[in-house]
C-alpha cells in the first residue's frame, strides 16, 4: 500500500514540476515561430478588388518582414476570408478567424456596413481591429479600446471635396450619388456637414443598391435639377456605370469620388470616360518613390508581384502592415494583444519613412491627410493640389 502511495505521490510531485516548467500559455494566434491575423474582407464579386488589394498590400509588408526574419523571431501570417462585401456573411467570416482559426488580431476588414458587423465580435472578443479600409465615423470612437485606424475619415474626405468644389472652382451646385447603407449614408452625413458649414442646400440626391449597377434611376433624378458638380459615395463599378451613362447623356457636371471606390479600378472600368474624374485619396501617392516608405512599398508589391502597379489601395494595405509589425515588436518576445494595443497607443508617434501615424488613448486614426487626385488623358491619376475644370472630351 505504500508503495502505491509513493508511486502516486511521486507521479504528482513529477506532473508539478512539468507545470511549473511550461511557458505560460500563449494568446490566440501565437505560435513559437508564427504570428497570425486575420482578415475578413470582400475577396469575390463586384467590389473584390478592394479586399484583393488589401490583401496583397498586407501580404507584401508581412513578406517583406518574414524576408528579414520576422519579428522577434516569429514570421507573420495572414489568413484571409471572404465576406462578399455582406454584413451577413461578415459575421460568420469573422466568428471563424476568431473562434477556429484563432488569430491574434484582425486587419484589413473592407467597408462600412461589414465593419459594424465584425467590429462588435473584435470588441467583445478583446481582439485588435486593424486598418479597416472605410472611413466610418463610428470606428472612431476612442472609447473603442481594440479599434485602430489607418486611414482619415469620411467627414475629413467629404470636407475637402465641398471646400474644393466651393473655393477652386466656385461650386455651388452640388449633387450626391451614394450607395444605400451604412457607407453610402456616413458619406452623405459627412457631406452634410460640410454643405451646412457653408450654408449650401444639397441640390439632389440618388442612390443605388449595394453589390449592383442599377444607378439609372439615381441619375435622372440628379441630372433633372442640373448640379454642376456630383460627389459620389460609392464602388467603383456603380460608380463607374454612373459616370458612362452621364457621358452618354451629354451630363458632364465636376465628378468627385471618395477613396473607398478603389481609384485605379474606377479608372479601368471608365476608360477614355475618365477624363478629369477627382478622387479624393488618404495615403500618398503611391507612384511617389521620393517618400521613402512608398518606395519600400514598390519594392514589397514587386517581391511577390512582378507585375504589380502602384495603387492606392495596396498602399493602403501596406501601411496598414506596417503599422501592425511595427506595434508587435514593440509589444515584445511574449506579445499579447493587450500589449499589441498598448504598444500602438502608448508610442504616440510612428514614421515609416516620410510618412508619420499619430495615435494616443484619445485618438485612435494614424493618418488625417485627404490628398486630391484627378484621372487624365491617359487614364493614370495626378495628384492635384487645386481642382480645375476639365472637358471630358
Amino acid at each position: 500500500m505504500s508503495s502505491r502511495i509513493s508511486a502516486f505521490a511521486a507521479a504528482s510531485f513529477a506532473s508539478c514540476i512539468l507545470l511549473l516548467a511550461a511557458p505560460a500559455l500563449a494568446e490566440d494566434g501565437v505560435a513559437a515561430d508564427t504570428i497570425t491575423f486575420g482578415q475578413a474582407a470582400v475577396l469575390t464579386g463586384p467590389t473584390a478588388a478592394l479586399g484583393l488589394g488589401m490583401k496583397a498590400g498586407l501580404s507584401a509588408a508581412f513578406e517583406e518582414a518574414n524576408k528579414k526574419g520576422g519579428v522577434q523571431g516569429r514570421k507573420v501570417k495572414l489568413t484571409s476570408a471572404d465576406d462578399g462585401y455582406e454584413p451577413e456573411k461578415s459575421i460568420a467570416a469573422t466568428k471563424t478567424l476568431l473562434e477556429t482559426d484563432k488569430v491574434f488580431a484582425l486587419i484589413g476588414a473592407v467597408g462600412t456596413p461589414t465593419s459594424a458587423a465584425a467590429q462588435p465580435l473584435a470588441t467583445a472578443a478583446k481582439v485588435p481591429f486593424v486598418g479597416a479600409f472605410t472611413g466610418a465615423g463610428f470606428l472612431r470612437n476612442a472609447k473603442l479600446d481594440n479599434v485602430i485606424n489607418v486611414r482619415a475619415s469620411y467627414d475629413a474626405e467629404t470636407e475637402a471635396w465641398v471646400r474644393h468644389l466651393t473655393e477652386d472652382l466656385k461650386i455651388k451646385k452640388i449633387a450626391i450619388f451614394y450607395q444605400d447603407d451604412a457607407y453610402g449614408r456616413a458619406g452623405l452625413s459627412g457631406f452634410k456637414k460640410a454643405m451646412d458649414k457653408r450654408d449650401l442646400k444639397i441640390l439632389a440626391e440618388g442612390t443605388y443598391e449595394r453589390n449592383t449597377i442599377a444607378v439609372k434611376t439615381a441619375l435622372l433624378t440628379i441630372k433633372r435639377e442640373e448640379p454642376d458638380a456630383v460627389v459620389m459615395v460609392g464602388a467603383y463599378k456603380p460608380t463607374a456605370e454612373f459616370i458612362k451613362l452621364s457621358r452618354k447623356a451629354d451630363f458632364n457636371p465636376v465628378f468627385v469620388s471618395i477613396s473607398f471606390v478603389g481609384a485605379n479600378a474606377l479608372a479601368k472600368e471608365l476608360g477614355a470616360d475618365g477624363k478629369g474624374v477627382v478622387v479624393s485619396q488618404v495615403v500618398p501617392f503611391p507612384g511617389d518613390a521620393s517618400i521613402k516608405v512608398v518606395a519600400e512599398y514598390q519594392a514589397a508589391m514587386k517581391a511577390i508581384d512582378d507585375k504589380a502597379e502602384p495603387d492606392f489601395v495596396t498602399l493602403e494595405g501596406y501601411l496598414a502592415g506596417r503599422l501592425a509589425l511595427a506595434a508587435l515588436d514593440k509589444a515584445g518576445a511574449a506579445p499579447t494583444r493587450e500589449g499589441f494595443l498598448k504598444a500602438i497607443k502608448g508610442t504616440g508617434k510612428f514614421d515609416f519613412g516620410g510618412l508619420s501615424m499619430t495615435f494616443s488613448a484619445d485618438d485612435n486614426e494614424g493618418l488625417d491627410q485627404v490628398f486630391m487626385t484627378m484621372i487624365g488623358a491617359d487614364g493614370k491619376f495626378v495628384p492635384v493640389d487645386k481642382l480645375v475644370r476639365v472637358s471630358s472630351n
